[in-house]
């Protein structure tokens, strides 16, 4: 301040410029001038736009659509998997089994034999050959497993067919109302390895079984068990029948009902999973 009270000099204030616009006629228009109107206006149609494109996006994501036209679906892509999946994910070479023994006991299953994929030619008996004979067989993926002890062998299968997912469903239905996955003369063959320890392991040794009809993919997962040292079998037990607490049977007993249906389970869970893997759309 200068004698008197008065204010000495000081620096000119230097104003900040206003952001421009431009009108209908591409001409400068400073933005703080636009009417009350207008800014009504651009705001209503930025939420429209905004929830117009989410509503969009989440409509995608509920459907299943990736947004691309011809985008396989699920049920689709599983036909593929038989030749664009490693074998050892279809197939492990070990399979953990927590809590899938008797008694909620943990199993571990070891791959002895891979057999080479075919078609369903001399695959199953002739009844259950024509049971899955509607749906047709485009590849059948087959895989023996023993348990720790080398005392049970497991022979897992997977039936990749040609029918939609009507087709799947049909039979699927079929199946649990007329309860065929339980009938005695409706036994998967096992796959016997020369040289391992399923070598003996032939029709009249098939113990316990379970078979499963996909309806989200076109396939068939089922697994026959039995013993390893090649005993006979006069009467096998569907896995269900087996696992059934207080169940008497010589499968059950032995709980090759449990490692029939504990290895169908986890080779399906396997299944399914690759099916997600090939259908997840990148973010």
């Amino acid at each position: 301040m200068t004698p008197g009270g008065a204010f000495g000099p000081r620096r000119p204030a230097v104003p900040l410029g206003r952001p421009e616009g431009y009108d209908e006629q591409a001409r400068p228009r400073l933005l703080g001038q636009r009417n009350r109107s207008q800014i009504v206006a651009a705001a209503v149609c930025l939420v429209l736009g905004a929830g117009l494109i989410g509503g969009a996006v989440t409509g995608s994501w509920l459907a299943g659509d990736s947004g691309e036209t011809g985008a396989p679906s699920g049920f689709t892509a599983a036909k593929s998997l038989w030749h664009s999946v490693p074998v050892d994910q279809l197939f492990p070479p070990t399979v953990q089994g927590k809590g899938a023994g008797p008694g909620d006991a943990d199993r571990l299953w070891t791959r002895i034999a891979v057999a080479p994929d075919s078609g369903c030619e001399d695959a199953f008996d002739p009844l259950l050959r024509k049971l899955f004979a509607p749906l047709g067989c485009e590849r059948l993926l087959r895989a023996t497993y023993t348990d720790a002890t080398q005392s049970h062998v497991t022979t897992v299968g997977l039936l990749f067919t040609e029918a939609d997912a009507a087709g799947t469903a049909a039979l699927a239905d079929r199946v649990a109302e007329e309860r065929l996955d339980r009938r005695t003369d409706l036994v998967p063959l096992p796959y016997p390895a020369k040289g391992t320890a399923a070598a003996d392991f032939g029709a009249g040794q098939r113990a316990s079984w379970a078979i499963s009809v996909l309806t989200d993919a076109p396939v068939v997962v089922y697994a026959v068990s039995g013993w390893a040292d090649g005993r006979t079998v006069e009467t096998p037990q569907p896995a269900q029948d087996a696992m059934e607490s207080g169940a008497t049977s010589a499968p059950a007993q032995a709980g090759l009902g449990h490692e029939a249906q504990g290895l169908a389970d986890r080779v399906e869970r396997g299944l399914r999973k690759n099916v997600g893997t090939t259908t997840e759309q990148p973010s």
